[in-house]
């Protein structure tokens, strides 16, 4: 990549970007761009900016996303009540196709020749920040300094800042030991006592969350309004995606919600445990499924079952961008036209129950079929002995065929 003059960065200020900034300048000797995103991460990202213009950068960018995240990534995954592997809400897995996106736009916006982000080679991410960027611009060219670079431990990477004057932060208790990624939907913690399996994880190492035994002692009801299968108002009150998802995050994680201990299945081969606080998905996807239960007919909402698989690993595995992604949303998305009404949430000791659910519009839910009294006629039970008669016929003929 001799012919690398300009590259966009994907730059928090911390210290593997900060080095990464340097190790740019040093090994292509070429003008970085840096590119910060605030996508509700929940720490001051200005910062970034002084640390920028410290390394000599010329052209910064750090830019609020957080709207744009919730309504065009979150919520649109939401409508699938996508889990990858029954347990995982997708919470850096989301993040990753808008930072691409938005790395290939200042790339193109800046005349870049290539774009570098801070993955690892063992991880998920750096196949996630590729693909998307690939599929939006095919002739791009990636620098991942971590498949490049000799600085393979923590040890290497603080002796590199200090050789090269980079700022470091060395107050002890000031930095958690665990690798960790947060955005409006989660916060995940990774390493350390963590990759033992069996080792269970630090009572202060969760953030956003209390415990569920040290959470209030009184329930905590809520209602929220859904239209077109997003979430609109909690409470009566309007909110815009991003409000709706801190909002949740505030109060499911007082009230201990949220928590997940997972092992799960990278892309790249590896299993890896992590751990997970994702208040705001947790209560969404439980009021989502609440509300599509009396809106959705039956073959539907098992169709859109059986894809969600599907569709959670195309997320994880870093394939947003991809046109079988894109066609499964146009069917999810169209499956949520009638998805509207109110859910009733109890929230109490990290569990979420549904309590009510309704909707005065779309509901398929016939009080007067399904009551166990009288339904004046209403369905007539009879029929029920040649349906069963005809979905045993197959039944009964292969037992005929059986010895006794």
């Amino acid at each position: 990549m001799s012919n690398i003059k300009k590259v966009v960065l994907a730059y928090s200020g911390g210290l593997d970007t900060s080095i990464i900034l340097r190790w740019l300048q040093d090994n292509y000797h070429c003008e970085v761009v840096t590119f910060t995103a605030d996508i509700g991460q929940g720490e001051e990202v200005e910062p970034a900016r002084a640390k920028a213009v410290a390394a000599g950068v010329k052209e910064i960018h750090i830019d609020d996303l957080r709207e744009e995240f919730a309504r065009d990534f979150v919520f649109p995954m939401f409508r699938a009540n996508t889990l990858y592997e029954g347990e995982y809400l997708l919470g850096t897995s989301i993040a990753r196709p808008l930072i691409a996106k938005r790395l290939v736009e200042i790339a193109v916006a800046s005349g870049a020749d290539a774009i570098s982000h801070g993955a690892t080679g063992k991880g998920n991410d750096q196949v996630r920040f590729e693909l998307g960027a690939y599929a939006l611009k095919p002739d791009i060219q990636v620098i991942a300094p971590w498949r490049e670079w000799d600085l393979l431990s923590r040890e290497k990477l603080m002796a590199y800042a200090q050789t090269h004057g980079i700022a470091v932060e060395h107050k002890k208790g000031t930095k958690s030991p665990y690798s960790m990624d947060a955005n409006l939907l989660h916060i995940s913690y990774e390493g350390v006592v963590l990759e033992d399996p069996w080792a269970e994880p630090e009572p202060d190492m969760w953030r956003w969350t209390v415990a569920p035994e040290q959470a209030p002692d009184k329930p905590l009801y809520m209602e929220l309004t859904f239209a077109g299968g997003d979430i609109t108002a909690v409470d009566g009150d309007a909110m815009s995606p991003a409000q709706v998802m801190a909002h949740l995050n505030q109060v499911a994680g007082a009230n201990g919600i949220g928590r997940a201990d997972i092992v799960e299945n990278r892309y790249v081969g590896m299993k890896s445990r992590g751990c997970y606080e994702t208040p705001a998905g947790t209560v969404m996807l439980k009021a989502h499924r609440a509300i599509e239960s009396i809106t959705l007919d039956r073959e539907v909402a098992h169709l859109k079952d059986e894809l969600m698989p599907r569709y959670a690993s195309l997320i994880y595995n870093g394939y947003w961008w991809s046109p079988e992604r894109k066609m499964l949303q146009a069917m999810i998305d169209a499956s949520q036209a009638p998805v509207n009404g109110v859910v009733r949430l109890k929230l109490y000791k990290g569990n979420v129950q549904v309590v009510g659910r309704k909707s005065a519009s779309d509901s398929l839910f016939d009080e007067t079929i399904a009551t166990f009294e009288d339904d004046k006629g209403a369905y007539h039970q009879g029929d029920a002995t040649g349906f069963i008669k005809l979905n045993a016929l197959r039944l009964r003929i292969a037992g005929k065929k059986r010895p006794m």
